[in-house]
């Protein structure tokens, strides 16, 4: 089996730096894909990305050794199965509250006897490998989202699940919990507080932490701090931004459309 080069440089005690995917198409997914990230996660629960365009926009990925990762729209058996059966080596589940939703999770990204993954892996088969069914189960990363209230008061529960490999911070979700404007990059104490206590408990459980970001400034800051799963920029952002930088150091013409501010293209 092609091994998961993100769980490779876990256990080498490294950071893996990725890109988010919210565009429904393959070859923008293989542009973001040839940029030098370690992984890159199609988003189905925010992006405008439905099945049928993360398996073309997976193959895309498989150019490069980016590894791929979906975010699946809601905490479903179903699609976490069929999204690794497209050839997933990861999933982000979004909204995880306690330690039972941790634990549907789990069990939906692992082959029985230790889950309940209906054996079936489709096109994964062709990325990697015949033996895939052998080690699926230890090199598949099971990331689950903490962002609410109850995922708060609750976290050392839900990260100390057995087969949860990492947890992954939804920053404005996170904030909405805390009674906060939804900020990607926060410097709330609040918020800050918050975060810290989530890697602390990571770190206690020898779980991965992982963060979403809006710039290489918090991106730096987060890897310095001890993440090891932080998302640098998405593929919105990147296009929308670099555009409205090129087009406001033009003179002697009027956009049509004031510039506005940066894109932060985070969820």
């Amino acid at each position: 089996m092609r091994i998961n080069r993100v769980k490779k440089l876990w256990r080498e005690g490294k950071p893996a730096v990725g890109g988010w995917l919210s565009i429904p198409h393959c070859f923008q997914a293989e542009v973001m894909a040839h940029t030098g990230l370690d992984w890159l996660c199609i988003d189905m629960q925010h992006g405008c990305i439905d099945y049928s365009d993360t398996v073309p926009m997976l193959t895309a990925i498989s150019t490069t050794n980016v590894t791929p990762f979906v975010r699946v729209p809601w905490n479903e058996p179903a699609m976490i199965m069929k999204v690794l059966d497209a050839g997933a080596y990861g999933v982000i589940v979004p909204m995880v509250s306690n330690r039972a939703e941790a634990e549907r999770a789990v069990a939906a990204c692992r082959y029985p006897p230790v889950g309940i993954r209906s054996n079936g892996p489709n096109r994964v088969m062709q990325y990697a490998g015949a033996d895939y069914q052998k080690y699926a189960n230890d090199e598949v990363v099971c990331a689950v989202m903490i962002e609410t209230a109850e995922g708060i008061e609750k976290m050392d529960e839900i990260i100390s699940t057995p087969g949860v490999d990492a947890a992954y911070i939804g920053p404005t979700d996170l904030a909405l919990a805390l009674g906060l404007p939804p900020v990607m990059d926060n410097d709330e104490p609040k918020h800050i507080a918050t975060v810290n206590r989530i890697l602390e408990t990571c770190k206690r459980h020898k779980k991965i932490a992982g963060m979403h970001t809006a710039s290489s400034k918090f991106t730096q800051r987060y890897l310095d701090q001890g993440f090891q799963m932080v998302m640098l920029g998405t593929d919105r952002s990147a296009m929308s931004n670099y555009m409205k930088a090129e087009v406001g150091r033009l003179t002697g013409w009027t956009p049509l459309n004031p510039v506005g501010a940066p894109d932060k293209g985070g969820y």
